[in-house]
């Protein structure tokens, strides 16, 4: 009974391990994560930086040209260059301001305005994504750390194996085979931690970019998390928040908005626009004292389209098919939307089953079954072959759980972006 004592030994320093890195202070929980992620993300800093500063645009194009204020010479003698010399020599001041065609500017404002609105809705559609991608890298964390600390547990158990298989095949009660067997698998878990560990290190860094903090910056994370998989609400509701919530759909509807004002906007091309303007000239006295009366000029001037047929009606056939394009765009991102959540649905209740199957079933079984196999190698009513299959079978039952798991709380992480709402659970 001793190989049994020492299993149940290490089963409880395993367990002290464990809750001793529970209480480290410096593991990343998934909510800083989350936390550090909206803060210093610098991808998301910068798509919010472009939605603030699109912000600015309809004010802007929906105020009038900048008024011309112009003075001149007018009719100056080149022999003398004298103001007074000519009759019709004078100095002139004048404004002039640009005035588009009624309508245009509204016209412009809603574009930059829908424009600007898309643009703010990009914000929320990226918040969303990065949330995603922090629970995702920080679950695989997860799901590493456990595997690899099974692995470790395994390690110590295989070469207590390993050792008294030795001891038996030196005393001659054992088989040579036994030792070669227990090494072999030794091996084998030694080349799956390397593995492991190579995958934690490049999802750490994963994580630590994500945060905005070096890529080799130690991770350490919280070793119990909930493990609580809530029960989802119907497909169908899902497919109506998304309609209602998700960013990217907000984003295409904007788009067709702007490009409709667009299309109006090219329709107003076909009337011209106004330049009007006043000039006020100055006139000198004749040399010989006769006086001379200044001069108030009025403009009014505008373009005349003419060319319509290949310009104006061009550019509004341009527009209408814009329109066209920006209409089917949000047609195909809706059904990719309800697409993702019905395939991202499928996965989760499966993920679900596999981790209450597992944990109420499978595990409690397997681990029965090596402490019963523990129990009868004693007594050498079982061969050691069972005996290192019925570990390595819990081992495989214990990573698959966790790894269950994570896939579940993936897949909600994913639910959760491509509806773009939290509360989808029951």
């Amino acid at each position: 009974m001793d190989l049994l004592r020492r299993w149940a030994q290490l089963t409880i320093l395993i367990a002290i391990f464990s809750n001793a890195q529970a209480e480290n202070s410096d593991a990343l929980s998934l909510q800083t994560a989350l936390d550090l992620a909206l803060r210093n993300n610098p991808s998301l800093a910068e798509i919010r930086a472009r939605s603030e500063a699109m912000a600015y645009i309809p004010s802007q194009v929906a105020t009038l040209p900048d008024p011309v204020i112009s003075f001149n010479a007018l009719n100056l003698p080149t022999d003398s260059f004298d103001v007074g010399q000519e009759n019709m020599t004078q100095l002139q001041a004048g404004f002039s301001q640009q005035i588009p065609f009624p309508g245009k500017l509204a016209l412009r404002e809603q574009t930059a305005t829908h424009e600007a609105q898309a643009a703010a809705h990009t914000v929320v559609e990226a918040r969303w994504l990065l949330l995603r991608d922090v629970k995702q890298a920080w679950w695989s964390l997860l799901y590493l750390d456990h595997a690899l600390k099974i692995m470790a547990a395994n390690q110590r158990l295989l070469q207590q194996f390993v050792d008294i298989a030795q001891s038996k095949y030196q005393v001659g009660q054992g088989l040579q085979q036994d030792v070669l067997l227990a090494q072999l698998e030794l091996s084998k878990l030694l080349d799956n931690t390397l593995s492991l560990q190579a995958t934690r290190d490049s999802v750490r860094a994963r994580l630590n970019s994500l945060i905005d903090r070096s890529s080799d910056q130690p991770i350490v994370l919280t070793v119990m998390p909930d493990e609580h998989l809530p029960t989802l609400k119907k497909e169908a509701e899902l497919f109506a928040f998304a309609n209602g919530h998700r960013a990217l759909l907000a984003v295409k509807r904007e788009s067709v908005k702007a490009a409709k004002s667009q299309r109006d906007l090219a329709e107003k091309d076909f009337y011209p626009d106004f330049n009007v303007g006043a000039f006020y000239s100055v006139r000198d006295d004749m040399p010989n004292g006769q006086e001379r009366a200044d001069l108030l000029s009025v403009r009014l001037s505008m373009n005349v389209p003419i060319f319509t047929d290949h310009k104006q009606q061009k550019a509004v056939d341009q527009r209408n098919k814009e329109v066209l394009q920006q209409k089917f765009s949000l047609r195909d991102a809706t059904n990719r939307v309800h697409s993702e959540i019905s395939t991202a649905y499928s996965q989760y209740q499966k993920s679900r089953q596999q981790v209450l199957l597992f944990k109420t079933g499978i595990i409690p079984q397997a681990r029965q079954t090596v402490a019963s196999m523990l129990a009868g190698y004693q007594v050498d009513k079982v061969d050691f072959l069972n005996l290192v299959r019925s570990q390595i079978t819990l081992y495989n039952y214990e990573t698959q759980y966790w790894k269950a798991l994570t896939e579940a709380q993936q897949v909600f992480a994913q639910l959760i972006a491509v509806v773009g709402k939290e509360e989808i659970y029951e």
